[in-house]
């Protein structure tokens, strides 16, 4: 399995709070089949965490590699950033402050749990104009998919994927996002499915029990393209289809 969603850079976010963490939570990972993950840190959102990329962010990532490494644990991580939809995102991305999935066209994009249908719409839109490929991370979670389902289809159709969270699958989040997530599913609307991991406790990036799930209600086939071929062409940068 490869997971483009994970909040395992330390000390940057709500996510992972220190290099201890993260080491766990790469054995949570690599013990239940990950092979790479794309470390995703919240950023772009104003006076919480602005989180723009620099040379710290690089210096993060070789660390984490090297210290994996060191403790024997297989498990790559590559750069990203769980891009929340706020200001300029498009001028960001073109200045470096904002970046892609491992350097790739797919932009991983956040929204407001209260953003409306047509400000989703239209940033995807937006995204997709200017060349890159919006990834919409974690929509079962969003009101506006909430209210209406067939904007996932609307979110497809103006080129956006689809992004869903291991945990929905399990009913982590409850009740309405799992079922909304089986009904993307039923639907064959989702693309990915990443861990969103926080922790090495709760959230964590054990995505087992929900590629089990998906390969009993569903098929071994789909499971393998949301959790693996999929995640592996946004990784090399090859289109996803």
């Amino acid at each position: 399995m490869y997971d483009i969603h994970c909040h395992i850079f330390p000390g940057v976010d709500d996510g992972s709070g220190s290099i201890n963490d993260s080491v766990e939570m790469a054995r949570i990972a690599a013990s239940t089949g990950v092979k790479a993950i794309v470390a995703t840190p919240h950023c772009n959102i104003p006076q919480l965490f602005e989180n723009y990329w620099n040379e710290d962010f690089e210096n993060m990532l070789r660390k984490l590699n090297e210290t994996f490494a060191l403790k024997g644990i297989p498990l790559t991580v590559y750069k990203g950033q769980e891009v929340f939809n706020y200001g300029d995102v498009i001028s960001h991305l073109k200045n470096g402050r904002l970046i892609t999935l491992n350097c790739s066209r797919y932009v991983l994009v956040e929204f407001d749990f209260d953003t409306m249908e047509a400000e989703a719409l239209e940033t995807a839109e937006r995204i997709r104009a200017e060349g890159y490929v919006p990834i919409v991370a974690h929509p079962e979670r969003y009101g506006f998919a909430f209210e209406n389902p067939m904007s996932i289809m609307k979110i497809r159709s103006s080129g956006g994927l689809i992004q869903i969270n291991a945990g929905s699958i399990r009913g982590s989040f409850g009740p309405n996002c799992e079922k909304l997530s089986s009904a993307i599913l039923k639907s064959c609307a989702a693309d990915f499915i990443a861990s969103d991991a926080h922790s090495q406790y709760s959230r964590t990036p054990d995505m087992s029990e929900s590629h089990e799930i998906v390969c009993n209600n569903f098929s071994y086939d789909y499971a393998k393209l949301l959790f693996e071929t999929n995640p592996l062409r946004v990784i090399n940068n090859e289109e996803v289809r």
